[in-house]
């Protein structure tokens, strides 16, 4: 179903019980001490210990692809922050997700709007898809993901829009969103309890993400908290990877300006989304560059970002959940996985998705085969108790949410095309109709697909409708 996106220009003017809030939160400064850009390695302008965290042949390889075509940097801006590099010295995992590489542009396949978000836009800076609206409510975070999915948005690119103009994504403004919220639910009240268009729900939750909402100050992401809450939002995530990246900036102000949300809008429940990607993200190595047991159990964090989530973890009334793409070189490790799981979860972190690579543009240079994401997070959780073990494999079509749900490694008997074994998936969240939920489709395997593209011509039944058109 398609929601043609409008610009508008609302002005807001919080309520007095906002202002009331919002005038007892305090900022404070941070200092990340960032590198953004290739030419400060280049160029030698960057601290001393710093300067061979690329080697000479690595750097000479991305400036001879410097603007051309390939140019890395066009498809991603680099940056990375002080502590995420003290870190990444020492890890090759780590080193992958955020030094450039040329791979990144070998083969520049990818959607120029990734999962179609802009046909489910109806005002600037807002995708409301399921039953939950995302806002980008910026378009940066500390340091950059090499395969982030949203690269459209934090390398400001155009892209076509429903109205066949081409513009680049444009930030969340709260007058827009408030008033989109509060009509949408009243159309939806007058129509007893459904969109007349769209078939919708109630809004009852909304994601704030970009770019990283953490690198906002704290009266700004206060703002957007109150705002929400006065508009009858009753679930508002935050999604983040600044505990990776910088998490220094869960400090005291920042747990204050929670405490005093908290009771002002006691109702409104919070949820931080976390992303660590791996382990060495948060661990301590000793000398030999093992993990660090600690007595009773457990393994040794990071001392500040153990403070950060010990912290969150107190107050009972928000969740942290933590979630993940299952990337090349990165974290398409068992071993890896399965410490993850289990460290989150000891520290009252939940482990919400594990994501297969999205359709980005140079994914090919990320994407692990569907089928050995699946197996990998699959043998991860060998060892692990059942609650630990609550991750599920996904993998986003433009239908909606999309979990793999099981590969066989034996053949399908009595089923044509299932003679190396099925994969099946299942329909989480329809993007348009919630009562697709539930549906699956079953794939005879590809260990080489990965996409769905891959499975093109080994559809063996289709209920979900995932490869609707598609001639199998």
């Amino acid at each position: 179903m398609t929601i043609h996106t409008a610009i508008k220009k609302n002005r807001y003017t919080p309520s007095d019980k906002e202002q009331s809030f919002l005038d007892t939160v305090e900022n404070a400064k941070y200092d990340r001490q960032i590198i953004a850009g290739i030419k400060k390695f280049t160029t030698g302008k960057v601290p001393e210990d710093m300067q061979d965290f690329y080697s000479p042949e690595e750097l000479q390889a991305l400036e001879k692809i410097k603007d051309t075509g390939l140019d890395v940097e066009a498809r991603m801006p680099v940056k990375i922050t002080r502590h995420y590099f003290e870190q990444a010295k020492n890890s090759i995992p780590m080193q992958v997700l955020v030094k450039a590489s040329p791979k990144e542009t070998y083969d520049l396949d990818g959607a120029a709007d990734p999962g179609k978000q802009m046909t489910y836009s109806p005002v600037e800076g807002l995708i409301h898809k399921y039953e939950l609206g995302l806002i980008y409510v910026v378009g940066t975070c500390s340091a950059h993901c090499r395969f982030c999915y949203r690269e459209e948005l934090i390398a400001k690119k155009e892209i076509e829009r429903e109205d066949g103009t081409i513009a680049a994504k444009g930030m969340a403004q709260i007058g827009d969103i408030v008033a989109y919220v509060k009509d949408h639910n009243r159309i939806v009240a007058d129509n007893g309890g459904t969109h007349p268009k769209t078939g919708r729900k109630r809004l009852r939750e909304i994601l704030m993400s970009g770019g990283d909402p953490m690198v906002l100050a704290n009266k700004q992401i206060a703002a957007w908290l109150a705002a929400l809450s006065e508009a009858g939002i009753e679930s508002i995530r935050l999604g983040t990877k600044e505990l990776a990246f910088y998490p220094d900036r869960f400090d005291e102000t920042f747990f204050d300006m929670l405490d005093k949300f908290h009771i002002a809008y006691p109702e409104t429940k919070l949820r931080i989304m976390i992303h660590f990607n791996h382990p060495d993200e948060f661990l301590k190595k000793d000398e030999n560059g093992d993990y660090i047991e600690v007595s009773g159990g457990g393994l040794e964090w990071l001392e500040n970002t153990k403070h950060a989530v010990t912290q969150l973890g107190k107050r009972e009334w928000l969740t942290v959940d933590n979630q993940a793409p299952i990337i090349k070189g990165i974290n398409n490790d068992p071993d890896a996985l399965r410490t993850m799981q289990r460290e989150m979860k000891r520290n009252k972190v939940e482990n919400h998705y594990f994501f297969c690579g999205r359709d980005i543009i140079g994914h090919k240079a990320f994407n692990v085969p569907i089928e050995e994401a699946w197996a990998i997070l699959n043998e991860s959780q060998k060892g692990l108790s059942g609650v630990e073990t609550h991750a599920r494999l996904s993998i986003t079509h433009y239908k909606g949410k999309t979990e793999v749900v099981a590969v066989s490694n034996e053949p399908a008997a009595g089923i044509p095309g299932g003679e190396n074994g099925v994969v099946v998936m299942k329909l989480l969240r329809g993007a348009a109709d919630a009562p697709d939920r539930g549906k699956i489709t079953i794939l005879g395997r590809n260990p080489e697909a990965i996409w769905f593209s891959g499975y093109n011509d080994r559809v063996l039944y289709d209920e979900a409708g995932l490869f609707e058109g598609v001639d199998s």
